[in-house]
């Protein structure tokens, strides 16, 4: 059902990376809208041996099918040497066109990525956006079990969590030994589900998981090299007040967020929903601007005295402060944040995110149901 989703991704015209975690539906893409080339799975370990062994080998593929133009090599991370030749071909074979997708860039930067800079524009493909699905976005499961495709569509969501995750620390840490010690790797994931729609406090996380500041800080470098999570700077053109310097962190899907972050007797009740419905508009913003190709920016803005805008999108037409509310009906409290924020930034529209049923504009602020707003989310149109 996923590979009929019209995605929002755009082919660059010329050569690509295209990245993503593992389950975003890259392959069902290139494999929809690219059906005559050459197409090269890394996954197939007899193609992990034949290239691995002999990247040579891309040459004489080529070489025997004159007539494709198109070369799509699948996980490319896994054979990070395949690199030199790609870069070789694209300077002896000009009127050929690279696609090379991957789940992590750990190892091309360790490899040299930019061997092909200026060659090869960078692509990202994000879980499902609710207006990608239409009809079928439920905005309850997407809650509950986040918008992954592979997870999104599968008989049983919650059990395909946890194998999504087992899958990750196995082939995509364990087994490229991307960290001594998977014990400590996999405390860290769970510490990191509490600082999910926080701002990052590192030092916190290193006393949770009994580990070394530095061991954190390079965790968290591998979570974003694996497309696991990101990070929101903070807001701070022309700020006429102090900010703070600590970016905020979100893990890449709620649903990812739900399944990392243990459950029990002694949690509070509700307390995952506000950071999960968070982590869910922040996925869809974080995915539109990207998709948008316009320039826009996601950043969120807090005061050193602790005044906070979930989020700001800031770009050359496009100034927005934006505010998310788990609760069903608004009150005069909930506008404090946009009244600071509006001393400073006047010209800023304003939008309050809530889980109620109405459209309101109260004070300057626009009012909207927060699965309203997120099923009118299109890349390359208004917000609003």
């Amino acid at each position: 059902m996923q590979n009929l989703k019209k995605r929002y991704l755009k082919d660059c015209g010329n050569s690509f990376f295209l990245f993503g975690p593992r389950g975003t539906g890259k392959s069902t893409w290139l494999k929809e809208k690219f059906r005559d080339c050459i197409y090269i799975d890394l996954l197939d370990p007899v193609n992990y041996r034949r290239f691995s062994t002999r990247p040579e080998s891309l040459k004489y593929t080529l070489d025997g099918n004159p007539e494709k133009n198109l070369i799509v090599i699948d996980e490319i991370q896994k054979v990070p040497q395949l690199l030199d030749m790609v870069h070789k071909l694209m300077e002896d074979k000009r009127e050929k066109k690279f696609i090379l997708t991957g789940s992590s860039t750990r190892k091309l930067k360790r490899h040299g990525i930019d061997l092909l800079a200026g060659r090869a524009a960078i692509r990202n493909m994000f879980p499902f956006m609710a207006s990608e699905l239409g009809t079928d976005f439920s905005f309850n499961k997407a809650l509950e079990t986040g918008l992954l495709p592979v997870i999104y569509f599968s008989q049983n969501p919650v059990e395909a969590l946890k194998a999504y995750l087992t899958l990750y620390i196995r082939e995509e840490v364990q087994m490229e030994g991307f960290v001594r010690d998977i014990g400590a790797f996999s405390r860290f994931l769970e510490a990191s589900s509490f600082a999910h729609a926080s701002v990052l406090n590192v030092s916190s996380i290193a006393r949770e998981c009994e580990v070394k500041r530095k061991t954190v800080e390079n965790y968290l470098s591998l979570m974003e090299d694996l497309m696991l999570s990101f990070q929101l700077p903070v807001f701070t053109k022309k700020a006429k007040r102090s900010m703070i310097k600590h970016n905020k962190f979100f893990i890449f899907d709620t649903g990812v967020f739900r399944d990392l972050k243990p459950a029990g007797p002694l949690a509070r009740a509700g307390e995952m929903e506000g950071p999960a419905l968070e982590g869910l508009v922040a996925q869809h913003l974080y995915a539109w601007a990207d998709y948008s190709a316009d320039g826009a920016e996601l950043f969120f803005w807090r005061t050193l005295a602790g005044s906070e805008i979930d989020f700001v999108l800031y770009g050359k037409d496009l100034f927005c402060a934006i505010e998310v509310k788990n609760r069903t009906r608004i009150d005069n409290v909930n506008f404090r944040a946009f009244k600071s924020f509006e001393k400073d930034y006047p010209q800023a529209e304003k939008i309050l995110l809530y889980r109620g049923t109405e459209r309101l504009k109260k004070g300057g602020v626009l009012c909207l149901p927060v699965d309203e707003f997120l099923c009118s989310l299109v890349p390359g149109k208004a917000l609003f």
